[in-house]
C-alpha cells in the first residue's frame, strides 16, 4: 500500500512558476515509477509527466515539454513537478500517482495509487 500526499498548488499569473510536491509513505516508493496527471473542468484526466524509479528517465506530454520538470528524491520519498512559464490552459487539478505495474507511462489505469490533487490556477 502506498499513500501519497501532494501539495504546492495555488494561484499564479501567466508566466509564473509553481512547484508541486508529492510525499509518499511505504518502502516501495523507490521501486515505482511516479507520474503527474491533471484534470481541467469538463475534461478527462491527462498525463503530464513521469519519472523512472532511479530518476534517470523522464517523460513529458508535448504540451508541457520544455516548461515542466519532474524529479524525485528517493531518500525523502518525495516526487516533484516544477512548473515554469505557466499558461492559463495549465489550470487544472494536479495529481501525483505511483505506477504499480509495467506498461505505458501515459496510461492512468496502470497507476493504482493517487494523491488528493492540489488545484493550480493560472490567471491571464
Amino acid at each position: 500500500q502506498v499513500q501519497l500526499v501532494d501539495s504546492g498548488g495555488g494561484l499564479v499569473q501567466a508566466g509564473g512558476s509553481l512547484r508541486l510536491s508529492c510525499a509518499a509513505s511505504g518502502r516501495t516508493f523507490r521501486n515505482n515509477d511516479m507520474g503527474w496527471f491533471r484534470q481541467a473542468p469538463g475534461k478527462e484526466r491527462e498525463f503530464v509527466a513521469a519519472i523512472s524509479p532511479s530518476g534517470i528517465s523522464t517523460y513529458y506530454a508535448d504540451s508541457v515539454k520544455g516548461r515542466f520538470t519532474i524529479s524525485r528524491d528517493n531518500a525523502k520519498n518525495t516526487a516533484y513537478l516544477q512548473m515554469n512559464s505557466l499558461r492559463p490552459e495549465d489550470t487544472a487539478v494536479y495529481y501525483c500517482a505511483s505506477k504499480g505495474m509495467s506498461g505505458s507511462y501515459y496510461n492512468r489505469i496502470l497507476y493504482p495509487y493517487w494523491g488528493q490533487g492540489p488545484q493550480v490556477t493560472v490567471s491571464s
